[in-house]
């Protein structure tokens, strides 16, 4: 581990570290596709739209599994650059049980309060049939969706990117396979995509333990272990709750997008489904290198190293933005041939090309936002890593919201999150040069 984050080529480590995670990102990526394409042969505009509205359900349940997933990895990888492996090895087990936890008390929860939820999220009397039977398996399954996040986080501050796509990529499989057989052959509809999602889930998870047991030095899953005291607690808890927030506020922002779209009818919601799946055709895959970067950053970063700190950094966001440039074109371009792959119904087809090419206008500054965000997470950042996860699709996204839908209506609602990219990106910037300047300035040798 040492010799691969200390002395290995940045572009070398980069690419090493990051490409499982891509292409774990990449599985994922056609899972979404494919899950969409398969309810959408159903011809069942109600059925589709109805998922949708669950989008930030599962959303949300990825944003509680980031807070040790992503906390713990934050933490352990500068820990593992100041050489404290006994404080790794705790921190690691204690936050894969503590997410255990959470996920029960997650399911209790919104099993308690499924009616209100499920109107807050956008769901109607058309829609409600099919929103409460996706919804209802998701909740049942929240201890295995949560629990998930933490191992394929951690592992891969070992270095074991690989080991965290396989489990991932072997888990979409299992879905993909189930996904038709439940929709089509037993006829279980919105029920069935949440269980063949959750059943790739269940694997995934049993893969992790199983790599985490065979080939992890430090990162452990010992109940023996499983204890830190309250500051180390609290130094999960610094990076996880923001990095948390960050999904949390992807769930609001879904919710408040549909909530808003609702008013223009189930066309409108359906399509913006669609959208948002083809969109992730870029967006997973930049996810994928700024959070396969961050074990080189937080371990640099720990190590005080600002040279390959700098140098791993200037090498992610040139990956990002060219990345996102390039193929943001390709996908505006082709937009109306990939919306009537899904459904191809000519009012569906209008409105999706037409948001598409919308959404994609300012994914370069989504890229430069997930560097931002990263970084502040990896370096322990905790404030402007808060911030970030507060602004694209939370405060900012719900201004741009607002104001835009105020003064030009239907428009203004699938404009609002490019608005807010670009305001979120200005945020960024400005946070990073204030957190980094100074401790480069009192490191660099």
């Amino acid at each position: 581990m040492e010799e691969l984050f200390e002395k290995a080529p940045i572009k070398q480590v980069y690419f090493k570290i990051s490409l499982p995670v891509v292409m774990g990102m990449l599985a994922s990526m056609v899972y979404n596709l494919a899950d969409t394409f398969f309810v959408a042969q159903t011809g069942n505009t109600d059925l589709v739209a109805g998922i949708t509205v669950c989008t930030p359900l599962f959303m949300f349940m990825l944003a509680l599994g980031d807070i040790f997933g992503i906390g713990g990895s934050s933490v352990i990888s500068r820990l593992f650059g100041q050489k404290e492996h006994d404080r790794s090895a705790r921190t690691s087990s204690a936050c894969f049980y503590y997410s255990i936890g959470l996920g029960i008390v997650v399911t209790v929860l919104l099993l308690i309060f499924e009616k209100p939820l499920l109107h807050m999220l956008g769901a109607t009397a058309a829609t409600y049939q099919y929103a409460a039977a996706f919804y209802r398996v998701y909740v049942f399954g929240a201890p295995i969706i949560i629990t998930s996040l933490t191992p394929t986080n951690l592992i891969r501050t070992e270095g074991l990117a690989k080991q965290s796509m396989l489990a991932t990529v072997y888990g979409i499989v299992v879905s993909l396979i189930l996904d038709p057989i439940f929709i089509f052959g037993l006829k279980w509809g919105a029920a069935g995509v949440a269980l063949s999602n959750l059943l790739g889930y269940a694997l995934e998870l049993v893969l992790l333990i199983y790599y985490t047991i065979r080939d992890c030095k430090y990162i452990n899953v010992d109940i023996k272990q499983a204890h830190i005291n309250w500051k180390e607690f609290r130094e999960v808890l610094a990076i996880g709750i923001p990095g948390s927030i960050t999904n949390l506020m992807q769930s609001f922002g879904i919710a408040l997008l549909n909530n808003f779209l609702a008013a223009y009818g189930a066309n409108q919601v359906a399509a913006m489904g669609i959208t948002q799946k083809i969109a992730s055709i870029v967006t997973l895959v930049m996810v994928g290198f700024a959070f396969g970067a961050q074990p080189l950053i937080g371990y640099n970063y720990g190590a005080k190293n600002v040279k390959r700190f700098k140098e791993a950094l200037d090498f992610d966001l040139l990956i990002e933005v060219g990345y996102a440039i390039v193929f943001s074109i390709l996908l505006m371009i082709i937009a109306p041939f990939l919306i009537k792959i899904f459904m191809n119904k000519p009012v569906i087809v209008s409105l999706g090309t037409y948001m598409l090419r919308a959404c994609l206008t300012t994914t370069p500054f989504i890229g430069a936002i997930l560097v931002f965000t990263t970084v502040f997470q990896s370096a322990g950042k905790a404030w402007s890593a808060f911030t970030m996860s507060f602004a694209r699709q939370g405060v900012v996204y719900l201004i741009t919201m607002l104001a835009c839908s105020a003064f030009f209506g239907f428009h203004g609602v699938v404009w609002a999150q490019p608005v807010a990219d670009v305001i979120t990106f200005a945020i960024g910037l400005l946070l990073y040069r204030g957190d980094f300047h100074k401790w480069m300035q009192q490191n660099e040798k």
